[in-house]
């Protein structure tokens, strides 16, 4: 397995793309994102947004919604705050400094957690993912925009190659779907329900997970990835 990325590395990389991640990364992610946003409003309910950054999808919420989002940037959520009192975005019940893997929340706090490009970011996917689980009330979501590395081939070798240089950027480039399944095979109650390919190009994935008491297997076809929108 690659060397996991650190966390001042990850402080770090976002206090830098802090000023022009909008504009860098704004209309590249948008599809992916107001597909995130639709289906925790499908779900509804109170909605944590983890790795808010910039608050670039806090505009996209509808009125009536409650929202909290958390990052580790203060920087990001400088940026962030200034959307939420600029475009009087009433649906935000508030915004904090949080390290995504110890949140300052109680447990099963939130009926949705969206995280949009966090997972293969942060310096514990699978410990954060736990705790994502914790404050998530039963019969709640997590909803997921991710990156799927390649397993094998040319992307493959691209993704090992590379990934020292996207770790000092803030984000790792090999990162296995078999991450994602055996998490959700672990005790804690989550089932994997959703894999839907994003863009750009495919490389990312909306995931969906439901917190359930019920022992069901989730029907195999729910667990391939569908065509990309």
């Amino acid at each position: 397995m690659a060397s996991e990325l650190k966390q001042d590395t990850i402080s770090r990389a976002y206090a830098y793309w802090a000023p022009f991640y909008d504009l860098v990364f704004g209309e590249v992610f948008k599809q992916a994102r107001h597909a995130a946003i639709e289906a925790a409003e499908h779900h509804g309910g109170r909605i944590l947004e983890v790795g808010v950054g910039t608050g670039l999808s806090l505009p996209d919420y509808k009125p009536g919604n409650q929202i909290v989002g958390v990052d580790i940037s203060e920087p990001m959520l400088r940026k962030a705050r200034a959307k939420v009192a600029d475009l009087a975005l009433h649906q935000v019940e508030g915004l904090a400094v949080m390290d995504a893997e110890h949140m300052a929340f109680p447990d099963e706090s939130f009926d949705v957690i969206v995280a949009q490009y966090v997972i293969t970011t942060v310096s514990n996917p699978e410990g954060t993912l736990d705790e994502f689980a914790r404050v998530l009330k039963n019969g709640g979501e997590i909803i997921l925009i991710t990156r799927v590395g390649a397993d094998s081939g040319p992307r493959h070798l691209f993704e090992k190659t590379f990934a020292p240089l996207t770790h000092q950027l803030g984000w790792r480039l090999q990162f296995p779907w078999t991450r994602y399944v055996h998490w959700a095979e672990r005790p804690h109650g989550m089932k994997l329900v959703e894999r839907r390919l994003m863009p750009p190009f495919g490389h990312f994935s909306l995931v969906r997970f439901v917190k359930t008491t019920d022992a069901t297997t989730v029907p195999e076809e729910l667990l391939e990835a569908t065509a990309i929108n």
